[in-house]
């Protein structure tokens, strides 16, 4: 896991140099999580993750590319470091 950390740390020192850094950070365990509906009259609050999975997220990247193959290859080299795989997803937009 230290080679992980540190191979990640790399990769985000690349991402800013490069100019793609935006944001990054890493998630607590999925056992941490607090799930809140609030669709109701009155908030319902419970403990453990929103999903049941054998895979939880455990961090993130917001880059800013310049187009999807760019995203691509950049996800190709964080999976790598990070030894995991990687979701891309375009924002849909910012508020």
């Amino acid at each position: 896991m230290e080679e992980a950390f540190a191979a990640t740390g790399v990769f985000n020192d690349k991402l800013k140099a490069d100019g793609y850094w935006v944001f990054a950070g890493g998630l607590e365990q999925a056992s941490t999580a607090t799930v809140v509906d609030g669709r109701g009259a009155t908030p319902v609050v419970t403990d453990g993750p929103y999903l049941e999975a054998k895979e939880y997220i455990g961090g993130f990247w917001v880059i800013d590319a310049p187009d999807l193959d760019v995203a691509l290859r950049l996800a190709a080299e964080g999976s790598k470091a990070c030894r995991g795989k990687v979701e891309v997803r375009p924002f849909e937009g910012l508020a």
